[in-house]
């Protein structure tokens, strides 16, 4: 008898950061210039959740907001994302953190982030955590911007220490050195995620805070040396590699789109890469999928709202266009009165830049 659908092991269980994104609806205009924005779910591990949900894996997320109409927002928005916000709760103190941005195609998307004097989602404790939950779900992921500050840290590390590479846990390398009072002490606390954790995945520059290596294939074998089993860097318009410890390597070219706004994109790779993990497909394939998927979502304007389905990964996969774009709805009500920068030329995919 299959088990009730409460008791069932989430697909994938991610922990770590929220917000409300406010994009401008105009693109190639500054932001003191800006004057309609939409309003979406944001941060990096929502996300992932986001675009899992949205490839029918059953996600949850482990977070705090604030206790405001913004936390309530992000409540519904995951409900309406088909994500479980069971683990979501409030924190009285500190206000749902913000996140602005200016959009400048093909690759200058400058962010703003709101998170003073304490975002909520780095007050995440220990005593807190439904640990078995946890341990039995298919997939972990969780964030670098986690281990930056207490208690968030310690209920991280507590988290993956349950775990115990039960499954699969996906370390997000997701540097983000304004978060960190004293960035160099990040390598330290990296270091003690990935001795937990099965894959990590980041682009360059993460890598280098993890491993001190930057070239990608260097950086991949400190990363199995850390002690994960799959290294995956994402190398921007040069397309992502990946190294499993049983010696398979793949590496897949970008997927050329006209990129609307980067950001989003690593998101929309988390969650496909966790679907191909999922599917058990092989290690060039999932690389193919996530970074379509990633690709689709830069050529669309908002992030969670823009995640894709299946259907829309495999038209794109096999030589299609891009779908029309959901988040642009709002954008054709408010029309732009200043041009919108040209379309990125072919080459353009994921740069592992998420909100």
């Amino acid at each position: 008898m299959s088990q009730p659908y409460a008791l069932q092991p989430y697909d994938v269980i991610t922990m770590g950061r929220i917000g409300v994104d406010l994009y401008p609806l105009r693109t190639g205009v500054p932001l003191e210039r800006v004057d309609t924005f939409g309003k979406f779910l944001g941060g990096s591990p929502s996300n992932v959740a986001v675009a899992a949900a949205r490839l029918g894996r059953r996600t949850a997320v482990i977070t705090r907001t604030g206790q405001d109409p913004f936390g309530t927002y992000l409540h519904r928005a995951l409900r309406d994302f088909g994500v479980d916000d069971r683990w979501v709760t409030s924190v009285e103190e500190y206000p749902t953190p913000v996140t602005f941005c200016e959009i400048f195609p093909p690759d200058d998307f400058p962010l703003y982030f709101y998170r003073r004097p304490k975002a909520p989602d780095l007050e995440i404790r220990e005593g807190e955590l439904e640990r078995e939950p946890i341990r039995r779900a298919r997939i972990f992921w969780m964030t670098g911007t986690g281990l930056c500050a207490e208690p968030s840290r310690t209920a991280t590390l507590a988290a993956l220490a349950h775990r115990a590479k039960a499954g699969t846990t996906v370390f997000d390398l997701d540097w983000r050195p304004v978060f960190w009072s004293d960035p160099a002490t990040a390598r330290g606390h990296y270091a003690q995620a990935l001795a937990h954790a099965t894959v990590a995945v980041g682009n360059a520059e993460e890598c280098a805070v993890a491993t001190g290596e930057s070239d990608p294939h260097a950086a991949a074998e400190a990363l199995l040396a850390a002690g994960v089993e799959l290294a995956v860097v994402k190398r921007g318009p040069e397309g992502v590699l990946a190294a499993h410890r049983d010696g398979t390597r793949a590496e897949v070219p970008p997927v050329p789109v006209d990129v609307v706004n980067g950001l989003g994109a690593g998101d929309a790779f988390g969650g496909a890469l966790c679907h191909g993990l999922l599917a058990g497909w092989d290690l060039e394939r999932t690389l193919r999928f996530a970074n379509t998927a990633g690709a689709v979502v830069a050529a669309r304007l908002a992030c969670s709202s823009a995640m894709p389905s299946e259907a829309e990964v495999a038209q794109v996969l096999a030589g299609g266009p891009v779908p029309p774009d959901p988040s642009r709805e709002a954008a054709r009500e408010h029309p732009d009165d200043h041009p919108a920068a040209p379309p990125a030329g072919p080459g353009a995919g994921p740069d592992g830049t998420p909100s």
